[in-house]
């Protein structure tokens, strides 16, 4: 560092003899003007000064890092002996950046959206849904099995009960006898429906034929229309704004209008 700055020192010098030997060969070359025998008094005044600063305070030597000296583990089995050099600075640099990134991977991490915010984007344009109960609410498909039991889902309770937080909600189906009507309205009470969401026993909806229910849908002209029939959703395409086929299957889309799911709540995330 030192020898740096005496190289850079000696050729400030240089400059500034060759400035001073420019201007007295100007001041001497014309003939017309009088010399200034004080400027160049002055310039050459400068140029000792600054030679004699350089020669009497030499540049302080800048202070040298100290180097880490690399670790040395031994390892020994038996005779032999192993020296494995370790270097602190690189592992100690390696770990701080895994760690770092970590920190940004965890801070860029996607949050899952909520159920609440998953029903209410999905049924965003929705105030009023309709939906059967055979197959989407219930664990029973056919009217035949509600004759001996009828089984709310367990997994689909927490969709349906917030769906009716900002949803009209309609429930319907086909039934036999009015036993199993009466089956179905005691399955939904033990679930919780009328008293932990906003349903009420009302609007779940009887008939006897499958004409029946289109026609409750067509009445209500619902936002949205939850079925597990395929032919109904097919009929109804034309007469509502958006359907939700559900079908363990997954069949082909049946209309743009229409969506596919294998349940409910796994429309909804919660699968």
């Amino acid at each position: 560092m030192a020898d740096n700055s005496k190289d850079d020192l000696l050729q400030l010098v240089k400059r500034i003899s060759a400035y001073l030997t420019l201007k007295m060969s100007n001041l001497f070359t014309i003939a017309s003007q009088k010399l200034d025998l004080f400027s160049v008094g002055a310039l050459a005044g400068l140029a000792i000064a600054i030679v004699f600063t350089w020669k009497v305070f030499p540049s302080a030597p800048q202070p040298r890092q100290p180097k880490r000296q690399p670790t040395r583990a031994t390892t020994s089995s038996g005779a032999n002996s192993q020296t494995v050099t370790l270097d602190p600075s690189g592992a100690s640099a390696s770990s701080e950046d895994l760690r770092a990134q970590h920190v940004v991977d965890d801070f860029f991490q996607p949050v899952k959206p909520t159920l609440t915010q998953f029903v209410r984007q999905k049924f965003c344009e929705g105030r009023k849904v309709t939906c059967r109960l055979l197959g989407v609410v219930l664990e029973e498909t056919s009217p035949e099995e509600l004759q001996l039991k009828a089984t709310v889902k367990s997994s689909v309770l927490e969709v349906l009960l917030e769906i009716t937080k900002f949803c009209d909600l309609y429930l319907m189906e086909r039934v036999l006898d009015d036993e199993s009507e009466k089956r179905v309205l005691m399955a939904l009470e033990e679930a919780g429906i009328f008293t932990s969401g906003g349903l009420v026993k009302d609007k779940v909806l009887f008939c006897s034929t499958e004409i029946g229910r289109t026609s409750f849908v067509r009445q209500l002209e619902p936002d949205w229309h939850i079925d597990s029939n395929s032919e109904i959703t097919t009929q109804l395409a034309r007469f509502i704004k958006y359907q939700l086929h559900i079908s363990p299957s997954r069949p082909e889309r049946l209309a743009s209008n229409v969506f596919n799911s294998t349940s409910l709540e796994h429309f909804f995330g919660c699968v």
